[in-house]
């Protein structure tokens, strides 16, 4: 019997993306239709924000386990948050947590590892790209990472706080996407980490003069994986 999965999640289009895949890729395991149980819970994004513009990271650990203990309450069997940002504070949140979690950055990195991928652009929001979720995760697998320049992360930032996380796409802000993978290729990188979970609604793998790194589709195929096993 497969494992009941809990999303915390944290903004709407990147939870709604994890859970689709979910859905979606649980039928080619599982049968017709089948996936496993999955639960959601999220507080609004505008509660995260408010800590994490004033720096108060404690606070965005306090709201992740609030979600956590809902979703213990509602069966779940384990955790997953398809928000990177957020992972910042992932070690305090499995401390305190009543259920055991996966790892967003470090799913991503061990992707990348078998990909054979040696060197990664890391996309996401400015306190990701500046942060220590990736850095932690790609230095445990023993892989380099590049993040873009300072004006280049607001610009970044600006497209997923106004734009992607209100699921629009606008032409310019993905041709500006493009333009900086394929400037991070042509500076020695072999991969892109899709590290916000709405990056994926703008860059396609269609598109990227880069191999993607979809963290939000490969979490939601960790937690398949990890769903169905013994």
């Amino acid at each position: 019997m497969a494992k009941h999965i809990g999303i915390v999640a944290c903004s709407a289009e990147g939870a709604a993306l994890c859970y689709q895949t979910i859905c979606k890729e649980g039928s080619k395991l599982m049968g017709s239709h089948t996936h496993p149980e999955v639960s959601m819970h999220t507080h609004p994004l505008s509660e995260y924000m408010e800590y994490i513009y004033r720096d108060e990271w404690d606070g965005v650990t306090r709201i992740m386990l609030s979600s956590s203990e809902k979703l213990a309450a509602a069966g779940a069997d384990f955790l997953i948050c398809p928000d990177n940002t957020i992972h910042q504070v992932f070690q305090d949140v499995k401390k305190d947590s009543p259920l055991p979690w996966l790892h967003i950055a470090e799913e991503v990195a061990r992707e990348a590892e078998r990909n054979s991928f040696k060197k990664s652009a890391i996309l996401g929001t400015k306190y990701l790209m500046t942060g220590s979720v990736y850095p932690h995760a790609y230095d445990k697998f023993q892989l380099a990472y590049v993040i873009p320049d300072k004006n280049i992360r607001e610009r970044i930032d600006g497209i997923i706080f106004n734009e992607l996380v209100y699921g629009e796409i606008k032409p310019d802000s993905k041709k500006y996407f493009l333009e900086q993978i394929r400037v991070l290729r042509d500076h020695g990188c072999d991969s892109v980490v899709l590290g916000c979970t709405e990056i994926p609604l703008i860059v396609l793998p269609g598109d990227s003069p880069l191999p993607i790194l979809d963290s939000t589709r490969i979490l939601a195929r960790a937690a398949l994986n990890f769903a169905l096993s013994a």
